[in-house]
This record gives structure tokens, sequence and C-alpha cells, in this order.
């Protein structure tokens, strides 16, 4: 779809995700594939919001590339995706959902709410690995 919004900080990857085996297989792809991208995780939509919205002293670096699972505790993905389409100021970070989901209407929501993409979770280790590459090449390469 395109380059990073924000390639000086494409080296850093915040992944929104409350399954922590998905977070270490996408670890894990990544380093398979040679991808030496910070990943920094979060384990539900509010701490996203925590992330993005931190300022002066809580501000955080900002990711080049949001990952972000639709089911989540306490804050799901919509509600990250709603927050991020109401903030006066445009955020300088892609947002692609990764989620398990196949489902058309959560694929068309998420783009109607400013995803940039939209990938389901793979279902073996060697299409991790592709979908590393894949996200490095299209979001994190800019």
């Amino acid at each position: 779809m395109g380059a990073s919004l924000n390639p000086t900080n494409a080296r850093i990857v915040l992944v929104a995700d409350d399954d922590e085996n998905d977070v270490l297989l996408l670890r894990r792809a990544f380093q398979k594939a040679g991808l030496s991208h910070t990943i920094v995780h979060v384990k539900d939509g509010q701490e996203v919001i925590n992330y993005l919205g931190g300022v002066g002293a809580n501000a955080k670096p900002s990711p080049g590339l949001l990952l972000l699972d639709l089911k989540m505790p306490r804050l799901d993905g919509f509600d990250v995706l709603e927050w991020l389409r109401n903030r006066p100021e445009r955020l300088p970070v892609s947002v692609v959902v990764f989620s398990s989901s196949g489902l058309q209407q959560d694929k068309e929501k998420a783009e109607t709410l400013g995803a940039h993409d939209y990938l389901v979770k793979p279902d073996n280790f060697d299409s991790w690995i592709l979908v590393a590459k894949r996200l490095h090449e299209q979001w994190l390469d800019g």
C-alpha cells in the first residue's frame, strides 16, 4: 500500500496484542527474516492509547508502524482506530490490523476507521516470516 508515514522512526514497531505467543512468533519471524526492527509490545487498546498519547515526561518514541489486533481486553482494536481517527492532529504512524479474524465486515470496518492495511495472522511459521518481510517492505523501509 505504501511506505511508512514516519521514516525517522520506521525501525520501531508497536505491536498491540494480548496473545503473548503471537508476539513471540512475530519477534522470531522478524529475526529469522534478518530484520532488526525494535518491537514494542502492549497488551490492549488502552496501552496503545497511553503509548501514542504520551506527552512531556510520558512521551515515547513514535513508531513507524502500529500492528493492531482487533480482539483485546479493555479497549479493542476498533476502539483504538476510532481514537486515532478522532484525534485533532494526525499521528504519523501507519496502522496495520493484524488479526485472527478474516471476516469481511471486520476488514471493512477497519478500513472505514482508517486502517492502512489488514492482515490475517498466519497459521505456520514460514508464513509469519513472509508477513514480517511484507511489513518491512511495505511499511518500514521508508
